[in-house]
């Protein structure tokens, strides 16, 4: 599908998107102020880092009242006019949503994006910026898929706090949701360049 048009308003763009899942030619996108914006496909290591994150959060969030989503929930920032696909997030209390189709979520609490050299740049500057402003949002993590590099960022009040972890034997701890995550699972059968 082209998008020759500049400027999308929030219920254009919705609507596109709407049309897109039973159509499986048009590729859905991200929306930031007023624009629309390609989502890039993902590989072999993208797909096995969001399965194990996936897998663990599940496991160890089953019983707790979170649940785990992952590339397919749309999250709404209405203070910044933008619409993302996390590639994993969390929601904890009651999730709230845009409106009755329930496919906007507006309230996670966690969320996780697997970078790629197309989407590394974005993912840590323009969308971070629009995330931060979900009060809802407590933790905001990176994964790199070409080297063992997870980057933690925790709200404290109005800062956001950054930890990096570069070894697999290391545990990512999620304090928001109360669990953590060992590298070792995260990068488990992810094969790295030589």
């Amino acid at each position: 599908m082209r998008i020759s048009q500049a400027y999308f308003t929030p219920e254009e763009y919705i609507a596109l998107e709407r049309k897109a899942i039973p159509d499986a030619e048009i590729v859905r996108s991200e929306y930031m102020n007023g624009k629309i914006i390609g989502r890039s496909s993902s590989n072999l290591s993208h797909n096995l880092i969001t399965g194990n994150i996936v897998a663990g959060l599940y496991t160890r969030l089953k019983s707790s009242g979170c649940f785990v989503f992952a590339n397919e929930m749309r999250v709404s920032i209405p203070s910044v006019n933008s619409y993302f696909y996390p590639d994993i997030g969390i929601v904890c209390e009651e999730p709230r949503f845009e409106d009755d189709v329930f496919d906007i979520l507006l309230n996670p609490i966690v969320v996780v994006e697997v970078l790629s050299p197309s989407t590394e740049a974005y993912d840590r500057g323009d969308k971070f910026a629009h995330y931060r402003q979900l009060q809802s949002l407590q933790e905001y993590i990176l994964v790199s898929q070409d080297k063992v590099r997870v980057d933690h960022y925790v709200r404290h009040a109005t800062q956001w706090i950054l930890t990096d972890f570069q070894a697999l034997d290391q545990h990512l701890p999620l304090t928001s949701i109360q669990c953590e995550l060992p590298l070792q699972e995260i990068y488990e059968n992810v094969p790295f360049p030589e």
